[in-house]
């Protein structure tokens, strides 16, 4: 008898968690943590996204594209999730809808104003908000240069740093220093799975 999981234990094993949170909240640090924490394991996944940005660019280790470039891989059903937001556009490769079908933990830079959309293309949905206390995000935005600490409190405290809405939403502060809250977020992570998930990728 074959032991294997059927496609659909599968579906329902997999997990698609979208992590967010305001500038200067330290995502891509953290993400950075956790794909060294992860390296070598094929049951984890960091999608890399395709932004209308140059690939040189900085920032996120991304796929640069073109506006219409971009317009024709979403044309083309490309994406499992694209959205719009500071005047880029951002996709998440379809791709990953099968890694998650196949069991795996796939880990993407989100949006919380795209979730909606990544609720519905993965209803297995682990929403990771990654936080700071007002203080920290002003100072961090502070030192880019772009606004003065003023600008950057009056505008971050009108904002909300929650997330809204019906998902498994878990809060990491990263206030303090790289190691307590890259530990919180593999932990996060490493929390996605069970054992029953872990033993059917040994068994796949």
């Amino acid at each position: 008898m074959d032991a294997r999981p059927t496609a659909t234990e599968q579906q329902q094993s997999g997990c698609l968690v979208a992590i967010v949170g305001p500038s200067g909240a330290g995502k891509d640090t953290l993400m950075a943590y956790a794909a060294r924490h992860f390296e070598g394991r094929d049951d984890v996944v960091f999608a890399r996204r395709i932004i209308t940005r140059d690939a040189a660019a900085g920032g996120e280790d991304h796929d640069g594209v073109s506006e219409a470039e971009f317009a024709a891989l979403e044309k083309e059903g490309r994406f499992a999730v694209s959205w719009g937001a500071h005047g880029l556009r951002y996709g998440i490769p379809a791709e990953t809808k099968e890694a998650v079908a196949q069991g795996r933990l796939v880990i993407a830079n989100g949006s919380r104003s795209a979730l909606a959309r990544f609720k519905d293309a993965y209803p297995s949905l682990v929403v990771i908000n990654i936080t700071a206390s007002l203080d920290v995000l002003a100072a961090r935005l502070e030192a880019r240069g772009r606004e003065t600490r003023e600008e950057i409190l009056r505008r971050l405290e009108r904002s909300s740093l929650a997330v809204t809405g019906d998902y498994h939403v878990v809060t990491i502060d990263n206030s303090g220093s790289l190691e307590e809250a890259g530990r919180a977020l593999v932990e996060a992570l490493g929390g996605c799975f069970t054992s029953h998930q872990i033993s059917q990728r040994k068994n796949v």
